[in-house]
């Protein structure tokens, strides 16, 4: 192909033709990112309302974060970890000491990192609980999301995560979200539980935010029984919810934390960089030399980009401007969901949000407002039909948000 003589549709004819239908893209092809904004291959800007799902919160190709890439990789990329290499043990002792663990487990995707997880937990389980073999239990919460493994799937309440992919891996109790009391009864009635994994808010679910006091109320339950917390922030940590860590909103460490996406700033690999699983000695220990390992984790690479992608975050005080733009941008939505009748609210915590369109689930109107966005210049996602995923890079400004919501108000209304 020409790329000079090239459209758009060019493109989206060769991705239908040659790629995998496993995601349903915005008939628009980005081929440029700077800051808040993304151009497509024919010239025309947008604000980027989705950030790689909180991938790019530092903003689109930092050129910071370009240049930590760049230089490292004139020097190596790979090593294996059958080998010391000098990235990875600055990265371990910076992440473990900013967010106060004593462990890291370097890993590649969100998925991967879940997965580990929940191996560590029942492992765990097994050698620190004694949980009888084979016999250990995880609960997980209703409407989650948390990846698309084999073993993630088995406890998600997708039709469409699940369906078609069984037999399913057992051990799993799934139970409502933002229900302490759903909690406390699972504990009391199964003394063989080894972790509780939840999202302290659920992204792919809609943004939801629970109720104040969820979270430590949970850490209550779970030490009370000798139960690991493990806190799934791959989408929520490191800025978009106005705080390095969603848990931080209540003041909460939990036993197990998984991270990822903003790690890299969207750059290494390609949508996730690192995903980490931090815990304290008493539970990391577990793992020994050849129980489980990872050819990319923890490459010279994804270090590098990693050290630099935090500090980023710090140094621009990316989470601090996510929290004082915390309930502008919801309190400009409401005053048209006040006057008009087409959204039925809004909700999020920082400037990760959602906005429920008011229409059933199988209905296609919030596809086309974020069709009719793409025209006005302004890119963003439906989730679940009748939601609408909202979430700009962190460098965002106010009077940028200020555009944006009018750029909603006339594609809405």
């Amino acid at each position: 192909m020409n790329q000079k003589t090239s459209n758009a549709l060019d493109y989206i004819a060769l991705e239908e033709k040659y790629g995998a239908y496993n995601y349903h893209p915005m008939p628009v092809v980005l081929e440029k990112g700077e800051g808040v904004f993304v151009w497509d291959v024919e010239g025309k800007w947008y604000y980027d309302f989705l950030s790689s799902y909180s991938s790019v919160n530092q903003w689109n190709s930092h050129p910071e974060i370009i240049n930590a890439l760049k230089e490292q990789a004139k020097k190596i990329t790979l090593t294996s970890l059958d080998f010391y290499n000098h990235q990875i043990s600055v990265y371990e002792k910076r992440i473990t000491e900013h967010f106060g663990f004593d462990k890291v487990l370097p890993m590649n995707t969100g998925a991967e990192a879940v997965e580990i997880s929940l191996k560590l937990c029942r492992k765990w389980g097994y050698e620190k609980k004694n949980i009888c073999g084979n016999q250990s239990l995880i609960i997980v919460c209703k409407n989650n999301f948390h990846g698309r493994t084999s073993g993630i799937i088995s406890f998600s309440s997708d039709s469409q995560a699940y369906a078609h992919y069984g037999p399913y891996m057992p051990g799993f109790l799934s139970i409502p979200y933002d229900d302490s009391r759903a909690l406390e009864e699972a504990l009391g009635r199964y003394p063989n539980v080894a972790g509780f994994l939840l999202e302290p808010i659920q992204g792919e679910a809609g943004v939801i935010v629970p109720q104040s006091g969820y979270l430590k109320e949970c850490q209550r339950l779970c030490k009370a029984d000798n139960v690991l917390l493990i806190a799934d922030e791959v989408q929520t940590g490191i800025g978009h919810t106005g705080k390095m860590l969603a848990c931080d909103y209540e003041g909460i460490q939990v036993d197990v934390l998984i991270l990822g996406k903003t790690l890299s700033g969207g750059v290494y690999p390609i949508s996730e960089a690192l995903a980490k699983v931090l815990a304290n000695d008493a539970i990391m220990e577990v793992i020994r030399p050849g129980q489980h390992g990872s050819t990319f984790g923890g490459n010279s690479l994804a270090c590098a980009v990693a050290l630099t992608a935090l500090n980023v975050i710090e140094k621009e005080q990316l989470a601090e401007n996510a929290r004082i733009l915390d309930e502008f941008f919801r309190e400009e939505m409401q005053k048209f969901i006040q006057e008009y009748s087409i959204i039925k609210s809004v909700r999020g915590k920082g400037l990760l949000n959602a906005l429920v369109v008011n229409s059933p689930e199988e209905s296609e109107l919030a596809w086309k407002i974020c069709l009719d966005l793409k025209l006005k210049g302004l890119l963003a996602k439906p989730m679940h039909s009748n939601i609408i995923h909202l979430a700009p890079p962190l460098t965002i400004t106010k009077a940028q948000l200020i555009e944006c919501a009018y750029l909603f108000l006339k594609a809405v209304f």
